[in-house]
């Protein structure tokens, strides 16, 4: 790193580490690990590595691979994610969150958001949440490449979440921070720090907070974290909680977590919490704390509609629909604007509601658009891991194919069948290609398509 550590950084890690944090001011300016996790739904074989400890599909890598150009990741076999972040996952792997309600309410780029999706299957929802529209937009992106369909991408203050009071199941807060554990990755997270930044995310954390709190249902879990050092941030604010909700707050299960993996652990009022230093981790720096809202005898509340978003698909229209999905019984289809969605029946209700009062981004499953009584599928169809095989014909590509379909190029017809086809990568859907003669459209979405040569 050409710029050095904050002065101010230095001290307050030294006051708060002793002399251990000379250690992690050296760590700070070694290479950082390269880890990505796998997606358990579109599992293959790709690369050789070492199990991250706290993350069953967790994988550090010997280097780092062109991300870019292999096509693997672009149909959503894996998720580039820093091995740190992933521990939000343990923090949930006793619960029973199948068909459960997450709200992830700061969201992008939606890495926690894949993680929080696959733990609640198709019969979960998760509600993945961005202040910034432009960063709501990337998220969508990387939930639609996931595949679950069991994602609700909103665009709101945390104020207009909170009013759904008691809705949640678990609540995840990756609050907005000073961003100290990425100093090692980030040399502009350097020069931009200032301690004064810090007191200003504090208090934007205590606000956020006070939403998440609303929303999480008794009985629920809240899971709180930052990538910064600071007690401030950190400790700080759990102190808070703790002061503002003390009564309401209870002791999750015992998380145990294994000495060899170097994480920090300790205990605030009913919070656990857990610190991951990159001079004691294989991560980098991040911190977590988890604890449950009593439970109680309350009803949740829902805001009243300011708007109708949804319609139904008429008789005539819906076998056309339901014909591309693998089990149509399981799924509800409504038209928003021209689009056809598809979700899962066990939240089709809730996603509607949510959505007469928030500002969505994407929701469910994008099907397409309905011409002549065909469906024209839409890309985040092909990468739905519920889409019904042989409805088009699927055609496996080579390498270069498949580089040449994501950038947008030509590709040779004579592969594919007439009409629309899936362009499959060693057994995984990247997108829909439709041949007219002798030359093909290529449905890549011209927003996502490589530039890179």
């Amino acid at each position: 790193m050409s710029t050095p550590l904050p002065e101010l950084f230095v001290e307050n890690m030294r006051q708060t580490l002793g002399d251990e944090a000379e250690s992690l001011f050296a760590a700070l300016d070694t290479p950082a690990s390269v880890t990505i996790r796998h997606n358990p739904n579109k599992m293959r074989a790709r690369f050789e590595g070492e199990a991250v400890g706290w993350s069953p599909m967790g994988l550090y890598l010997d280097s780092r691979p062109q991300f870019t150009l292999d096509p693997l990741m672009h149909a959503g076999a894996y998720y580039v994610q820093e091995a740190s972040s992933q521990f939000v996952g343990y923090l949930l792997r006793d619960d029973m969150l199948d068909g459960a309600r997450v709200l992830d309410m700061c969201a992008a780029p939606g890495g926690k958001t894949t993680i929080y999706s696959s733990l609640v299957g198709r019969s979960g929802l998760v509600v993945a949440n961005d202040i910034s529209h432009n960063r709501a937009l990337a998220l969508a992106d990387n939930v639609q490449r996931w595949g679950m369909g069991n994602v609700l991408v909103t665009c709101n203050e945390p104020s207009h979440i909170g009013a759904f009071e008691h809705w949640f199941d678990v609540v995840a807060v990756d609050a907005p921070c000073s961003g100290e554990g990425m100093f090692r990755k980030m040399d502009e997270a350097r020069s931009e720090w200032s301690w004064a930044a810090v007191g200003q995310c504090a208090q934007r954390q205590r606000e956020i907070l006070a939403e998440a709190w609303r929303a999480l249902k008794p009985g629920g879990k809240l899971i709180y974290s930052t990538c910064t050092f600071n007690s401030e941030e950190d400790e700080g604010v759990v102190k808070w909680l703790m002061e503002e909700y003390g009564d309401e707050v209870v002791a999750a299960p015992r998380v145990e977590v294994d000495d060899k993996w170097g994480v920090k652990c300790a205990d605030i009022g009913a919070f656990q919490c857990f610190h991951f230093y990159p001079h004691l981790v294989r991560g980098e720096g991040f911190f977590a704390a988890v604890a449950v809202k009593r439970a109680g005898d309350v009803k949740r509340v829902t805001p009243k509609a300011r708007r109708k978003v949804m319609t139904s698909l008429t008789n005539k229209e819906l076998p056309e629909v339901a014909r591309w999905v693998d089990d149509a019984k399981r799924m509800v289809f409504r038209v928003v604007g021209d689009m056809i969605y598809g979700y899962d029946a066990a939240v089709a209700e809730e996603v509607q509601v949510l959505s007469e009062s928030l500002s969505v981004v994407y929701s469910g499953v994008a099907m397409g658009q309905l011409f002549k009584g065909k469906l024209k599928p839409e890309h985040p169809l092909a990468l739905f891991i519920g889409r019904a095989e042989g409805v088009v014909p699927e055609v496996e590509v080579s390498l270069e194919d498949a580089l040449d379909y994501l950038r947008r190029q030509d590709i040779a017809a004579a592969q594919f069948d007439e009409g629309v086809n899936v362009v499959m990568y060693e057994g995984l859907a990247l997108g829909f290609i439709k041949r007219i003669g002798v030359r093909c459209n290529n449905m890549y979405p011209k927003a996502l398509r490589i530039q890179k040569l």
